[in-house]
């Protein structure tokens, strides 16, 4: 373990109470690979956010962090795979936050969100926004809300799936704006962006289209997040575009089963954190439009249980459901 994040480390135990000497116990984790599961197919945000955290976990902790894509059902497949795991450090879930704080508001669970998982640390906000295919003909946003309004359900969007971020941003916008655009759930957002490309669905909101907006073939409509994209400085955010408190926030998260040792949590917690600050990790995350607050496990569940009552409540004043 290096020292910067030994250090971190130390002070982690200290705010959570432990003996010093629990310093000593967990140093020894990991003494063998770690898994890493991730509850989508690979290809779409989950993935290109995993796959960097994944690699240089590895490289500061010393052993191999295994990457499981296990998608499904909206994320459920592999959230429950993760929820059921052994407690014992060796089997974490990287996830958006939609799996903890959405789908179980929508379907019942085999898990749950809140009681059957211990937050480790926050890995990444996802900036992105709407884009739609240029032979729609529209330019920006509020050409986009009329030609919507001109055409009911003639305007089709690709999700990563049913209970995601990305379908409640889409749910969110139709309700807000009063429009009928289709939904069209996927296993990913790499097969959503697949059919995104030749037009067969007509609009998207992720960090995986971005690269083709830049390659001019896709139009970016607005920007989700409270600041705008630095790589896209013209493109207004959605509360500028008068749409304040509607952008339903895409954030990801490490959790592990419940009962892992709080030891391993703190000594995993301090290594996120050192890496987050780290220049190499700002670069790659900027690389595919993503920032990394930093936070500590307690900073995290009141996160998750301020997104859980705020996302129920949209789902009940927009009456969505599952298709």
């Amino acid at each position: 373990m290096r020292p910067r994040v030994r250090l971190a480390f130390a002070g982690a135990l200290l705010a959570l109470g432990l003996a010093p000497d629990a310093l000593a116990q967990a140093t020894s984790w990991p003494e063998k690979p770690v898994k890493l599961i991730l509850p989508y197919a690979p290809g779409g945000a989950t993935d290109l956010i995993g796959r960097p955290w994944a690699d240089k976990l590895g490289q500061v902790m010393g052993q191999q962090f295994v990457i499981e894509n296990r998608g499904g059902a909206g994320g459920m497949i592999g959230t429950e795979a993760a929820a059921k795991a052994p407690a014992d450090g060796y089997t974490f879930l990287l996830t958006p936050n939609a799996t903890l704080t959405i789908l179980p508001s929508l379907r019942a669970v085999p898990y749950d969100a809140l009681k059957g998982f211990e937050p480790v640390g926050r890995v990444g906000d996802l900036v992105s926004g709407f884009v739609i295919h240029p032979a729609v003909g529209v330019k920006d946003f509020r050409e986009m809300i009329a030609y919507a309004k001109e055409h009911p359900g003639k305007l089709a969007y690709g999700s990563a799936g049913l209970g995601t971020a990305t379908q409640l941003r889409i749910e969110m916008l139709k309700y807000r704006a009063g429009i009928d655009i289709l939904h069209v759930p996927y296993r990913g957002s790499a097969d959503a962006l697949n059919d995104l490309l030749p037009n067969t669905v007509q609009m998207m909101n992720e960090i995986n289209v971005l690269p083709h907006v830049k390659a001019g073939k896709l139009i970016l409509l607005n920007i989700n997040y409270p600041t705008r994209h630095p790589d896209f400085p013209d493109v207004p955010t959605l509360t500028e575009l008068g749409y304040r408190d509607a952008d339903v926030p895409i954030w990801y998260l490490v959790v592990a089963p419940a009962g892992t040792p709080k030891d391993i949590l703190a000594k995993f917690n301090a290594a996120l954190i050192e890496i987050a600050k780290s220049d190499d990790m700002i670069a790659k995350m900027r690389a595919i439009n993503v920032i990394v607050p930093t936070q500590t496990p307690d900073e995290i569940r009141a996160q998750m249980l301020e997104d859980t009552k705020r996302n129920a409540e949209l789902i009940k004043m927009a009456n969505i459901k599952l298709e």
